[in-house]
């Protein structure tokens, strides 16, 4: 077997989130669960199909952007469907303006959604959802399609006029209530004043959006979804964590306005949820507030470990990273003849490490730093001067915005391998200037091993 360099390189695409229900996929995806703090996913699955099957639960889930959250949360979904479950899994970001969130949009779009996937099921009565809909569509002042208003009407007296109640036009009201939801979401995403406005007329009413939803909406489709032999609906959101760090304009940040300002209103939802978090909001002053809200901590999915604790090579994380990259030049073969095929792809098998080391185990970094490999190598084996130029162009890009105060941040975490709190340290970890690990028990930090090789770091 040759390795196909245009499928390797199509394989290596740093955008592509692996679905563990399609057969191509399960044969690159590599489950690390035994280097990063143990299995996340399988305990998360417990938690929801054999401990509160039928109680609501609510989780956050967080890690470094780019990390494979989005791969694991998919395989999730595939687990609690296999396990009977009706599993709404999207991505917050296709329906929210990401610089500018409020808790009505989550709300909105969770219930889009949820909708939508309910195809096959019809809610009697949705009344109150419907009116707020309504109301919204009126505030926005624009026709949105599925929705109309009905021509004033007069009432008994003279001169007094009266909007007469709004309607949807489709018979089927559950599919209009997605419908009419994704027109108002549509509209107002790429529109600063029609967000406001929405939010000034939702933000009152946010306690009757909840209301609405759960015993419109949620809670008589779990009767119906238990009818049909389903265990119950699971709503997975993700992209959460990529909600952008500007402050509202009273000056509180978004994410930790979202997150534990509104942070009652994301639990309250009558389903099992799970929204993934910023990762920057573990280092907030205001952390222990958000587990108040939540009820435990967040989940965390950490890097694959390169390096032990004490520096020496961490040889299982390693092995796990070296299968990550064959399996997508070698797709077929199991793991071992991977192995013995090294050379087929690299110079060296020195040369295969040299990239896992220095990707820090970010799944993301270490198949950026590849796929720009191949671009710049157009051919096999791919050279170890070449991916030194790839690296040295990535550090180059990095460091250029870091202050001064940041790099001596960056000395500290060489130092202490620890981030004690928010002072300047959340902009490290979103930036993934700084890495989490955690393994057996133990958990640390380490600056990003391409930023970390600069002369900036070198003592």
């Amino acid at each position: 077997m040759i390795a196909d360099l245009q499928k390797f390189y199509r394989a290596t695409n740093p955008s592509l989130t692996l679905s563990t229900d399609k057969a191509e996929d399960r044969k690159y995806y590599i489950d690390c669960a035994s280097v990063r703090g143990g299995d996340i996913i399988g305990k998360l699955k417990k938690k929801i199909a054999f401990f509160s099957p039928d109680e609501p639960t609510c989780v956050l889930f967080t890690g470094h952007i780019g990390c494979g959250k989005s791969t694991e949360l998919l395989r999730l979904k595939k687990e609690l469907e296999d396990e009977g479950f009706h599993v709404v899994y999207f991505e917050s970001s296709e329906d929210l303006e990401m610089t500018d969130v409020d808790i009505g949009d989550v709300l909105l779009a969770i219930a889009r959604r949820v909708s939508q996937s309910l195809d096959k099921i019809t809610l009697e009565d949705t009344s109150r959802l419907k009116q707020l809909l309504q109301g919204a569509a009126k505030v926005l002042n624009s026709e949105v399609t599925g929705i109309k208003i009905k021509p004033p009407e007069i009432t008994g007296v003279p001169g007094s006029p009266k909007i007469g109640d709004v309607g949807f036009t489709s018979e089927n009201e559950k599919f209009s209530i997605a419908f009419g939801i994704g027109e108002i979401t549509t509209k107002v995403k790429s529109d600063a004043t029609l967000r406001d406005r929405l939010n000034q007329y939702l933000g009152p009413q946010k306690t009757q959006l909840l209301e609405a939803i759960n015993q419109e909406l949620l809670e008589p489709a779990i009767a119906k979804l238990k009818q049909q032999g389903k265990k119950g609906l699971v709503t997975i959101v993700d992209n959460l964590d990529r909600l952008d760090t500007r402050p509202k304009s009273w000056g509180r940040p978004q994410q930790e306005y979202l997150f534990i300002d509104q942070g009652e209103f994301l639990t309250r939802l009558k389903c099992h949820v799970l929204y993934t978090m910023p990762l920057a909001l573990k280092f907030s002053n205001d952390y222990g507030m958000l587990t108040q809200r939540f009820l435990e901590d967040p989940k965390v999915l950490p890097m694959v470990p390169v390096q032990s604790l004490d520096g020496s090579d961490h040889e299982e994380g390693m092995a796990l990273l070296r299968q990550m990259v064959l399996a997508r030049a070698f797709p077929d073969l199991e793991e071992p003849k991977r192995l013995s095929r090294i050379t087929d792809i690299f110079d060296s098998p020195e040369t295969l490490d040299r990239l896992c080391r220095i990707s820090g185990g970010h799944v993301r970094d270490l198949l950026r730093l590849l796929h720009t490999w191949i671009e710049e190598e157009m051919g096999l084996p791919l050279s170890r001067d070449t991916l030194e130029g790839v690296i040295r162009a990535c550090r180059n890009e990095m460091k250029r915005p870091i202050s001064d105060t940041e790099w001596e941040l960056l000395r500290q975490v060489q130092q202490r391998k620890d981030v004690t709190d928010d002072q300047g340290y959340q902009k490290l970890i979103r930036s993934r200037l700084v890495f989490e690990y955690r393994d057996k028990g133990e958990c640390w930090f380490e600056v990003n091993p391409i930023l970390a090789e600069g002369k900036q770091l070198q003592s």
